[in-house]
Protein backbone atom coordinates (compact mmCIF):
# COMPACT_ATOMS: atom_id res chain seq x y z
CA UNK A 1 0.00 0.00 0.00
CA UNK A 2 1.47 3.66 -1.13
CA UNK A 3 2.60 5.83 1.85
CA UNK A 4 0.91 9.23 2.73
CA UNK A 5 0.76 12.31 4.64
CA UNK A 6 -1.55 14.74 5.43
CA UNK A 7 -1.38 18.11 6.86
CA UNK A 8 -3.17 21.21 7.68
CA UNK A 9 -1.99 23.69 10.60
CA UNK A 10 -4.72 25.93 9.78
CA UNK A 11 -7.12 26.67 13.29
CA UNK A 12 -10.84 27.26 11.28
CA UNK A 13 -13.37 28.85 12.57
CA UNK A 14 -16.93 28.15 11.44
CA UNK A 15 -20.14 30.07 12.22
CA UNK A 16 -22.55 32.68 11.56
CA UNK A 17 -21.27 36.01 13.00
CA UNK A 18 -17.46 34.38 13.12
CA UNK A 19 -15.96 37.54 11.41
CA UNK A 20 -16.74 39.79 14.30
CA UNK A 21 -14.45 37.78 16.42
CA UNK A 22 -11.53 38.25 14.30
CA UNK A 23 -10.10 40.83 17.09
CA UNK A 24 -10.21 38.49 19.58
CA UNK A 25 -8.64 35.97 17.62
CA UNK A 26 -5.89 37.98 16.56
CA UNK A 27 -5.21 38.66 19.96
CA UNK A 28 -5.25 35.22 21.24
CA UNK A 29 -2.80 34.05 18.42
CA UNK A 30 -0.37 37.09 18.90
CA UNK A 31 0.33 37.72 15.58
CA UNK A 32 1.34 41.48 16.75
CA UNK A 33 -1.01 44.48 16.35
CA UNK A 34 -0.03 46.24 12.70
CA UNK A 35 -2.34 44.40 9.87
CA UNK A 36 -2.37 44.52 5.70
CA UNK A 37 -5.95 44.29 5.02
CA UNK A 38 -5.99 42.90 1.94
CA UNK A 39 -9.32 42.76 -0.63
CA UNK A 40 -10.45 43.74 -3.57
CA UNK A 41 -13.14 46.71 -4.94
CA UNK A 42 -16.17 44.58 -5.29
CA UNK A 43 -15.70 43.15 -1.74
CA UNK A 44 -15.26 46.77 -0.43
CA UNK A 45 -18.32 48.02 -2.31
CA UNK A 46 -20.38 45.04 -0.82
CA UNK A 47 -19.86 46.62 2.89
CA UNK A 48 -17.95 43.67 3.64
CA UNK A 49 -14.91 44.85 4.82
CA UNK A 50 -15.52 48.43 6.35
CA UNK A 51 -17.29 46.48 9.62
CA UNK A 52 -14.01 44.26 10.28
CA UNK A 53 -11.68 47.36 9.93
CA UNK A 54 -13.18 48.90 12.28
CA UNK A 55 -13.76 46.14 14.63
CA UNK A 56 -9.98 45.96 14.52
CA UNK A 57 -9.25 49.55 14.92
CA UNK A 58 -11.98 49.81 17.72
CA UNK A 59 -9.40 47.09 19.57
CA UNK A 60 -6.10 48.98 19.10
CA UNK A 61 -4.72 47.46 15.97
CA UNK A 62 -3.14 49.25 13.45
CA UNK A 63 -4.88 48.83 9.59
CA UNK A 64 -3.85 49.12 6.36
CA UNK A 65 -5.77 48.40 3.42
CA UNK A 66 -4.35 47.34 0.06
CA UNK A 67 -7.20 46.79 -2.93
CA UNK A 68 -5.41 47.50 -6.31
CA UNK A 69 -5.74 43.37 -7.21
CA UNK A 70 -7.66 41.77 -10.17
CA UNK A 71 -10.01 38.35 -10.25
CA UNK A 72 -7.20 36.70 -11.38
CA UNK A 73 -4.04 38.36 -8.95
CA UNK A 74 -1.14 39.36 -11.16
CA UNK A 75 2.64 39.32 -9.88
CA UNK A 76 2.96 42.68 -9.96
CA UNK A 77 -0.01 43.58 -7.96
CA UNK A 78 1.60 41.06 -5.41
CA UNK A 79 4.75 42.72 -5.08
CA UNK A 80 2.78 46.53 -4.83
CA UNK A 81 1.30 44.87 -1.77
CA UNK A 82 4.52 43.74 -0.30
CA UNK A 83 6.06 47.11 -0.77
CA UNK A 84 3.11 48.27 1.59
CA UNK A 85 3.20 45.54 3.64
CA UNK A 86 6.89 46.73 4.57
CA UNK A 87 6.47 50.41 4.73
CA UNK A 88 3.23 49.81 6.60
CA UNK A 89 5.40 47.55 9.05
CA UNK A 90 2.50 45.37 9.24
CA UNK A 91 2.59 42.15 10.75
CA UNK A 92 0.45 40.15 9.72
CA UNK A 93 -2.51 40.03 6.38
CA UNK A 94 -5.88 39.45 6.84
CA UNK A 95 -7.51 38.70 3.66
CA UNK A 96 -11.19 39.23 2.91
CA UNK A 97 -12.64 38.13 -0.35
CA UNK A 98 -12.76 35.20 -2.88
CA UNK A 99 -9.46 33.17 -4.34
CA UNK A 100 -7.97 36.42 -5.43
CA UNK A 101 -8.01 38.27 -2.43
CA UNK A 102 -6.60 35.37 -0.06
CA UNK A 103 -3.97 34.02 -3.00
CA UNK A 104 -2.45 37.96 -3.09
CA UNK A 105 -2.82 37.99 0.42
CA UNK A 106 -0.40 34.72 0.89
CA UNK A 107 2.06 35.88 -1.95
CA UNK A 108 2.65 39.28 0.16
CA UNK A 109 2.96 37.89 3.38
CA UNK A 110 5.53 35.82 1.60
CA UNK A 111 7.07 38.42 -0.37
CA UNK A 112 6.52 41.09 2.06
CA UNK A 113 8.31 39.37 4.62
CA UNK A 114 11.59 38.14 2.95
CA UNK A 115 11.92 39.78 -0.52
CA UNK A 116 11.90 38.37 -3.94
CA UNK A 117 8.94 37.98 -6.25
CA UNK A 118 6.27 35.30 -7.23
CA UNK A 119 8.50 33.89 -9.95
CA UNK A 120 11.53 33.08 -7.62
CA UNK A 121 9.30 31.40 -5.42
CA UNK A 122 7.16 29.27 -8.00
CA UNK A 123 10.53 28.43 -9.99
CA UNK A 124 12.25 27.13 -6.94
CA UNK A 125 14.66 29.76 -6.91
CA UNK A 126 14.43 31.10 -3.09
CA UNK A 127 13.09 29.47 0.09
CA UNK A 128 9.21 29.33 1.60
CA UNK A 129 10.33 30.83 5.39
CA UNK A 130 9.71 33.33 7.37
CA UNK A 131 6.31 33.74 6.28
CA UNK A 132 3.80 36.54 7.88
CA UNK A 133 1.10 35.27 10.03
CA UNK A 134 -2.19 34.86 7.21
CA UNK A 135 -5.55 35.36 8.23
CA UNK A 136 -8.30 34.56 5.68
CA UNK A 137 -11.66 35.50 5.37
CA UNK A 138 -14.09 34.05 2.35
CA UNK A 139 -16.68 35.75 0.93
CA UNK A 140 -17.14 32.82 -1.55
CA UNK A 141 -17.96 29.23 -1.50
CA UNK A 142 -15.41 28.02 -3.76
CA UNK A 143 -11.88 28.74 -3.50
CA UNK A 144 -10.83 26.84 -0.56
CA UNK A 145 -7.46 28.77 -0.26
CA UNK A 146 -8.20 29.36 3.57
CA UNK A 147 -7.10 26.13 4.32
CA UNK A 148 -4.83 25.57 1.02
CA UNK A 149 -1.10 25.36 0.83
CA UNK A 150 -0.91 27.16 -2.23
CA UNK A 151 -1.55 30.47 -3.96
CA UNK A 152 -2.17 30.82 -7.76
CA UNK A 153 -0.85 33.92 -9.07
CA UNK A 154 -0.29 35.34 -12.90
CA UNK A 155 3.03 36.00 -14.27
CA UNK A 156 1.98 39.41 -16.01
CA UNK A 157 5.11 38.99 -18.50
CA UNK A 158 3.82 35.40 -19.76
CA UNK A 159 0.49 35.06 -19.07
CA UNK A 160 1.33 32.43 -17.10
CA UNK A 161 -0.13 30.91 -14.31
CA UNK A 162 1.89 30.27 -11.40
CA UNK A 163 1.27 27.75 -8.61
CA UNK A 164 3.39 29.12 -5.22
CA UNK A 165 2.88 26.18 -3.56
CA UNK A 166 4.59 25.27 0.68
CA UNK A 167 2.94 24.34 3.76
CA UNK A 168 4.25 27.57 4.87
CA UNK A 169 1.68 29.19 2.66
CA UNK A 170 -1.59 27.52 4.76
CA UNK A 171 -2.85 30.11 6.80
CA UNK A 172 -2.89 30.67 10.70
CA UNK A 173 -6.51 31.15 10.91
CA UNK A 174 -9.36 30.26 8.69
CA UNK A 175 -12.51 32.12 9.46
CA UNK A 176 -15.84 31.35 8.23
CA UNK A 177 -18.88 33.50 8.12
CA UNK A 178 -21.13 32.44 6.06
CA UNK A 179 -23.34 35.85 7.03
CA UNK A 180 -20.50 37.34 4.47
CA UNK A 181 -21.67 35.35 1.32
CA UNK A 182 -25.45 36.27 1.79
CA UNK A 183 -24.57 39.22 -1.42
CA UNK A 184 -22.75 36.95 -3.41
CA UNK A 185 -24.53 37.45 -7.07
CA UNK A 186 -26.27 34.31 -8.81
CA UNK A 187 -23.26 34.11 -11.29
CA UNK A 188 -20.84 34.37 -8.96
CA UNK A 189 -22.51 31.90 -6.56
CA UNK A 190 -22.55 29.29 -9.67
CA UNK A 191 -18.84 29.85 -10.92
CA UNK A 192 -17.38 29.77 -7.59
CA UNK A 193 -19.50 27.21 -6.32
CA UNK A 194 -18.52 24.98 -9.56
CA UNK A 195 -15.29 25.71 -8.73
CA UNK A 196 -15.33 23.98 -5.10
CA UNK A 197 -17.13 21.13 -7.01
CA UNK A 198 -14.17 20.85 -9.00
CA UNK A 199 -11.52 20.93 -6.39
CA UNK A 200 -13.49 17.61 -4.24
CA UNK A 201 -13.19 15.60 -7.70
CA UNK A 202 -9.98 16.56 -8.64
CA UNK A 203 -8.30 16.02 -5.23
CA UNK A 204 -10.42 12.47 -4.66
CA UNK A 205 -9.21 11.51 -8.04
CA UNK A 206 -5.69 12.35 -8.47
CA UNK A 207 -2.58 10.42 -8.76
CA UNK A 208 -1.33 12.11 -5.14
CA UNK A 209 -5.12 11.51 -3.93
CA UNK A 210 -5.15 9.49 -0.34
CA UNK A 211 -7.87 8.47 2.04
CA UNK A 212 -8.32 11.65 4.07
CA UNK A 213 -8.10 13.63 1.11
CA UNK A 214 -10.88 11.53 -0.35
CA UNK A 215 -13.25 10.79 2.84
CA UNK A 216 -12.99 14.87 2.90
CA UNK A 217 -13.65 15.04 -1.23
CA UNK A 218 -16.75 12.52 -0.98
CA UNK A 219 -18.62 14.44 1.55
CA UNK A 220 -17.70 18.22 -0.01
CA UNK A 221 -19.26 16.62 -3.32
CA UNK A 222 -22.72 15.61 -1.89
CA UNK A 223 -22.38 18.90 0.18
CA UNK A 224 -22.06 21.33 -2.78
CA UNK A 225 -24.38 18.95 -5.67
CA UNK A 226 -27.41 19.51 -3.11
CA UNK A 227 -26.96 23.10 -1.74
CA UNK A 228 -25.52 24.38 -4.98
CA UNK A 229 -28.96 24.66 -6.39
CA UNK A 230 -30.54 26.35 -3.74
CA UNK A 231 -28.24 28.84 -2.71
CA UNK A 232 -27.83 30.17 -6.66
CA UNK A 233 -31.87 30.38 -6.52
CA UNK A 234 -31.91 32.38 -3.21
CA UNK A 235 -28.78 34.00 -1.77
CA UNK A 236 -30.19 34.55 1.57
CA UNK A 237 -30.84 30.90 2.09
CA UNK A 238 -28.74 30.82 4.99
CA UNK A 239 -28.70 26.69 5.53
CA UNK A 240 -27.94 26.67 1.84
CA UNK A 241 -24.67 29.11 2.29
CA UNK A 242 -23.60 27.62 5.36
CA UNK A 243 -23.54 24.33 3.43
CA UNK A 244 -21.82 25.83 0.63
CA UNK A 245 -19.42 27.26 2.41
CA UNK A 246 -18.40 23.88 4.18
CA UNK A 247 -18.35 22.43 1.37
CA UNK A 248 -15.95 24.34 -0.09
CA UNK A 249 -14.06 24.16 2.77
CA UNK A 250 -14.14 20.34 2.84
CA UNK A 251 -13.01 20.44 -0.65
CA UNK A 252 -10.41 22.42 -0.02
CA UNK A 253 -9.06 20.92 2.78
CA UNK A 254 -9.38 17.34 -0.06
CA UNK A 255 -6.84 19.01 -2.61
CA UNK A 256 -5.04 21.08 -0.12
CA UNK A 257 -2.62 17.99 0.80
CA UNK A 258 -3.08 16.16 -2.90
CA UNK A 259 -3.33 18.50 -5.96
CA UNK A 260 -5.86 19.25 -8.63
CA UNK A 261 -5.46 18.18 -12.15
CA UNK A 262 -6.18 18.79 -15.98
CA UNK A 263 -9.78 20.48 -15.34
CA UNK A 264 -7.60 23.11 -13.31
CA UNK A 265 -4.60 23.40 -15.65
CA UNK A 266 -7.18 24.29 -18.45
CA UNK A 267 -8.70 26.33 -16.84
CA UNK A 268 -5.88 27.99 -15.31
CA UNK A 269 -4.68 28.49 -18.73
CA UNK A 270 -7.82 30.56 -19.60
CA UNK A 271 -7.60 33.07 -17.05
CA UNK A 272 -3.94 33.71 -17.68
CA UNK A 273 -4.93 34.46 -21.13
CA UNK A 274 -8.23 35.64 -21.00
CA UNK A 275 -8.65 36.76 -17.32
CA UNK A 276 -11.48 33.99 -17.56
CA UNK A 277 -13.21 33.73 -14.11
CA UNK A 278 -11.24 30.53 -12.58
CA UNK A 279 -14.68 28.98 -11.39
CA UNK A 280 -16.36 29.96 -15.17
CA UNK A 281 -13.37 28.45 -16.60
CA UNK A 282 -13.30 25.10 -14.79
CA UNK A 283 -16.85 24.30 -15.58
CA UNK A 284 -16.74 24.51 -19.03
CA UNK A 285 -13.78 21.71 -19.13
CA UNK A 286 -15.27 19.86 -16.47
CA UNK A 287 -17.37 17.36 -18.07
CA UNK A 288 -14.86 17.12 -20.57
CA UNK A 289 -12.12 15.83 -18.78
CA UNK A 290 -14.19 13.64 -16.77
CA UNK A 291 -14.97 11.61 -20.38
CA UNK A 292 -11.46 11.41 -20.78
CA UNK A 293 -10.38 10.13 -17.47
CA UNK A 294 -13.05 7.75 -16.71
CA UNK A 295 -11.59 5.62 -19.14
CA UNK A 296 -8.60 5.10 -16.80
CA UNK A 297 -10.38 3.83 -13.76
CA UNK A 298 -14.33 3.51 -14.40
CA UNK A 299 -14.70 2.29 -10.84
CA UNK A 300 -13.72 5.31 -9.29
CA UNK A 301 -15.48 7.74 -11.78
CA UNK A 302 -18.60 5.67 -11.20
CA UNK A 303 -18.00 6.30 -6.83
CA UNK A 304 -18.02 9.73 -8.49
CA UNK A 305 -21.81 9.66 -10.02
CA UNK A 306 -23.04 8.10 -6.70
CA UNK A 307 -21.74 10.13 -4.06
CA UNK A 308 -23.62 13.11 -6.11
CA UNK A 309 -26.96 11.40 -6.43
CA UNK A 310 -26.70 11.27 -10.04
CA UNK A 311 -26.51 7.38 -10.50
CA UNK A 312 -27.91 4.42 -8.38
CA UNK A 313 -26.05 2.01 -6.56
CA UNK A 314 -27.85 -0.52 -8.81
CA UNK A 315 -26.17 0.79 -11.66
CA UNK A 316 -23.27 -0.27 -13.77
CA UNK A 317 -19.93 1.39 -13.60
CA UNK A 318 -20.53 2.39 -17.54
CA UNK A 319 -23.88 3.56 -16.59
CA UNK A 320 -23.29 5.54 -13.63
CA UNK A 321 -20.32 7.28 -15.37
CA UNK A 322 -22.42 8.48 -18.04
CA UNK A 323 -25.16 9.46 -15.57
CA UNK A 324 -22.48 11.43 -13.62
CA UNK A 325 -21.24 13.28 -16.84
CA UNK A 326 -24.72 14.47 -17.91
CA UNK A 327 -25.71 15.29 -14.54
CA UNK A 328 -22.82 17.41 -14.25
CA UNK A 329 -23.67 19.12 -17.82
CA UNK A 330 -27.17 19.72 -16.64
CA UNK A 331 -26.00 21.06 -13.26
CA UNK A 332 -24.01 23.96 -14.65
CA UNK A 333 -26.96 24.55 -17.67
CA UNK A 334 -28.97 25.04 -14.52
CA UNK A 335 -26.42 27.46 -13.58
CA UNK A 336 -26.37 29.11 -16.80
CA UNK A 337 -22.48 29.32 -16.75
CA UNK A 338 -21.26 29.74 -20.75
CA UNK A 339 -19.74 27.62 -23.02
CA UNK A 340 -16.13 27.77 -23.95
CA UNK A 341 -17.19 28.69 -27.34
CA UNK A 342 -19.21 31.65 -25.70
CA UNK A 343 -16.35 33.46 -23.29
CA UNK A 344 -15.08 36.80 -24.52
CA UNK A 345 -11.76 36.69 -26.37
CA UNK A 346 -11.68 32.31 -26.83
CA UNK A 347 -10.15 32.14 -30.13
CA UNK A 348 -9.38 28.32 -31.79
CA UNK A 349 -6.56 29.94 -33.27
CA UNK A 350 -5.04 30.58 -29.29
CA UNK A 351 -5.73 27.04 -28.38
CA UNK A 352 -1.75 25.79 -29.51
CA UNK A 353 -1.08 28.50 -26.92
CA UNK A 354 -3.52 26.72 -24.12
CA UNK A 355 -2.46 23.41 -25.01
CA UNK A 356 1.19 24.56 -24.21
CA UNK A 357 0.59 26.43 -20.77
CA UNK A 358 -1.71 23.77 -19.86
CA UNK A 359 1.14 21.24 -20.34
CA UNK A 360 3.90 23.44 -18.45
CA UNK A 361 1.07 23.33 -15.74
CA UNK A 362 2.64 21.25 -12.25
CA UNK A 363 -0.78 19.55 -11.61
CA UNK A 364 -0.52 17.86 -15.77
CA UNK A 365 1.52 14.92 -13.78
CA UNK A 366 -1.73 14.45 -11.17
CA UNK A 367 -4.18 13.83 -13.58
CA UNK A 368 -5.53 10.40 -12.99
CA UNK A 369 -4.81 9.44 -16.40
CA UNK A 370 -2.04 10.50 -18.01
CA UNK A 371 -2.66 13.26 -20.64
CA UNK A 372 -0.48 14.74 -23.29
CA UNK A 373 -0.85 17.70 -25.83
CA UNK A 374 -2.94 15.90 -28.04
CA UNK A 375 -5.43 15.18 -25.40
CA UNK A 376 -5.70 18.61 -24.55
CA UNK A 377 -6.26 19.74 -27.99
CA UNK A 378 -8.80 16.92 -28.18
CA UNK A 379 -10.73 17.99 -25.62
CA UNK A 380 -10.33 22.35 -26.14
CA UNK A 381 -12.24 21.19 -29.48
CA UNK A 382 -15.03 19.04 -27.90
CA UNK A 383 -15.69 21.76 -25.48
CA UNK A 384 -15.47 24.42 -28.16
CA UNK A 385 -18.21 22.50 -30.40
CA UNK A 386 -20.48 21.78 -27.89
Amino acid sequence: MPAYRYHCQTRIEMGKGKSKELPELLRFLHVGKSVLLVSDPGVIRAGLVAPIRAALEEAGFRVTLFDALSQNPRDTECLEGASLYREAKADAVVAIGGGSAMDTGKTIALCGANGGTPTDYADGRLPYENIAPIICIPTTAGTGSEVTRSAVITESSTHRKMTLKHETLRPTLALLDPALTYSVPPAVTAATGVDALVHAIEGYTCKVTNPISQALGAQAMRTIVDALPAAYANGQDEEARHAMLEGSLLAGLCFGSADVAAVHCLAEALGGLYDTPHGVANSVFLPYVLKFNAAENKPMHARLGRYMGFAADADSDDQAISKLIEGIRALTESLHIPKLKDLPGVRREDFPRIVELAMKNGSTPSNVRTITAEDYRSILEEAFES
